[in-house]
């Protein structure tokens, strides 16, 4: 699966650096960082697809070009305030964003509306050219009116354009945002997996490059060769040559040998026919890379060997011993000389610069961290076992019952082992039926939360176990009805010394349904006149369901 992927990012790579340029207007990336980007897809994160999209895609971009990053989400799990400019539009950025983009928490609400707002203002969209790119998997959550924004913005800016990419929407989903980018003149594209994405990317934060200028007019016919410059690129000196996966990047050499332009960038087996003069070519394959200055002189033919002194290294990531490769898996690789390691996933094969190979892998709530050393030319093929168990958690209204199965369902792990405080560390939490964990040997409690209901299990599990889980909350559902009502409240009918009814919750609206421990309660039905509440008891029966209606 990791060969596909960087096959694909190749693709895509060569696609957004023959075929497109940067626009000349500023632009600022926007990413959601909200909670939801924790969901899957194909197994893998939607936060980690995004981040890797953006890694491929910046690679491209021209070091002069001004892109500028921006999240919400990532501070603070219930703020509409949490937006953050992270990389200020600047040339040179794309290392930048990529840095931000790894040490991202995914963890807020989405404020959207007022994320595009901000971003536009620090383009000075109503004195210049502006574009801003929202990357976003979910709808606006505080309020704020996208469709308007998209109005506002085109009608006060100079050259406003907002493009938006929906990343896992629904079609009807997407159909609710679009809106900002139909009323800017942008595009809406719907992306719904990790080719999808870096495919909207290139359309959206890279436009056509102009038409090349006419070639000159042929000199009179002379003899000359096809090609004048033929190099290879091997991983070991006396290695065999490269030919698949590898790229060339091809310089205009500065006057102190350093590289000038770019004139092109090439892939496999590569055979030019360059100008005389001085060039700087790259030679790369995989993470490594070598480079060297070349002279070409008219009539001459130049056959350069690049050797990248590199290795690799394939990894099969397991949970456990003999278990089958976890293609979820993270796989970060920090080999020498590397600032921002890259992160693959699942089965693993990568070309490494010779030397230690410093690999972190990380299975659910499992990190394992292994050196492997890896020597020019060499290929070291090996598992790398996680050691954890499976979990798949549910909760049932009763022994044998119905499962739990709407919305209002969560489930965290807590270690089991009280702090000196007497509380219990969080490990891991995830929503909806049929929650996974993959977790590290040891004790931990499952707390299951369905509405008002809240339950604790204990359980242990062991590297290799795939356990269920199942949590009993001895609960049943409440369906309340009071007609005309500000509010509904659920209460306990018990009084305390006070003579004061714990609350349980309240909803606004005339009608709420919950699932809550079996028991006796009052509901009461509050008026927005003061002096009219109204309030009925009911008792609730494990695995039933019970309906009442508190009338005026």
């Amino acid at each position: 699966m990791a060969g596909l992927a960087r096959s694909v990012a190749a693709a895509i790579l060569l696609l957004s650096m023959t075929t497109f340029g940067f626009a000349a207007n500023k632009v600022i990336i926007i990413l959601d960082a909200s909670g939801s980007m924790w969901a899957q897809i194909d197994g893998k994160p939607k936060l980690e697809i995004a981040r890797e999209s953006l890694r491929t895609v910046l690679q491209s971009v021209p070091a002069e070009d001004e892109i500028g990053f921006m999240a919400y989400g990532h501070r603070e799990k219930g703020s509409c305030d949490d937006i953050q400019l992270i990389v200020p539009p600047q040339a040179g950025s794309a290392s930048a964003i990529t840095a931000a983009a790894d040490s991202l928490k995914f963890l807020g609400k989405t404020p959207l509306t007022a994320a595009v707002k901000q971003a536009a203002e620090a383009l000075r969209y109503t004195e210049d050219k502006a574009t801003v790119v929202l990357i976003t998997d979910g709808l606006e959550t505080c309020g704020g009116d996208p469709c308007a924004l998209g109005k506002e913005l085109k009608a006060s800016g100079v050259d406003f354009t907002a493009d938006v990419v929906g990343f896992g929407l629904t079609a009807d989903e997407g159909k609710q945002i679009a809106c900002l980018a139909d009323n800017t003149g942008g595009k809406y594209i719907q992306a719904s997996d990790e080719k999808a994405l870096q495919e909207a990317l290139v359309q959206t934060v890279a436009a056509p490059a102009p038409e090349p200028a006419p070639a000159p007019a042929p000199a009179p016919a002379r003899a000359k060769l096809e090609f004048n410059f033929m190099p290879t690129v091997v991983l070991a000196e006396g290695g065999d040559p490269v030919t698949d996966g590898n790229a060339w990047e091809v310089y205009k050499a500065k006057s102190d040998g350093t590289r000038g332009d770019n004139i092109t960038t090439e892939y496999g087996d590569y055979k030019a026919n360059l100008e005389p003069g001085d060039y700087v070519i790259v030679a790369r394959d995989g993470e490594a890379k070598v480079e060297q200055k070349i002279k070409i002189e008219a009539g001459q033919a130049y056959k350069p060997v690049f050797t990248l002194n590199a290795g690799t290294l394939i990894l099969h990531p397991r949970p456990s011993q003999g278990a089958e490769v976890a293609n979820g898996a993270a796989v970060v690789i920090a080999y020498p000389g590397v600032d921002n390691p890259p992160t693959y996933y699942g089965e693993t094969k990568a070309v490494l610069p010779a030397g230690d190979q410093k690999v972190t892998v990380t299975i659910g709530q499992g990190v394992v961290t292994e050196t492997i050393p890896l020597a020019a030319g060499r290929v070291v093929d090996k598992d790398i076992i996680v050691g954890v168990g499976h979990v798949v958690a549910n909760a049932y209204y009763t022994v044998g019952g119905d499962k739990a199965d709407g919305s209002g369902i969560g489930f965290k792990v807590l270690k089991a082992k009280k702090k000196i405080d007497g509380t219990r560390e969080e490990v891991t939490y995830a929503y909806g039926p049929d929650s996974k964990f993959d977790l590290s040997p040891d004790d931990y409690v499952l707390v299951a939360t369905v509405d008002l209901a809240v339950v604790e299990q204990p359980f242990s599990i062991k590297a290799g176990d795939n356990q269920d889980v199942k949590v009993t909350l001895d609960a049943g559902v409440l369906a309340m009805t009071a007609p005309g009502a500000y509010s509904v409240e659920v209460l306990s009918s018990k009084k305390d010394i006070e003579g004061k009814r714990k609350s349980l919750g309240l909803s606004y609206g005339d009608t709420w349904q919950q699932t809550v421990p079996a028991g006796d309660y009052v509901v009461v039905r509050h008026m927005s006149d003061e002096g009219h509440d109204k309030e009925m008891p009911v008792t609730v029966k494990a695995g039933e369901r019970a309906e009442i209606t508190v009338q005026p």
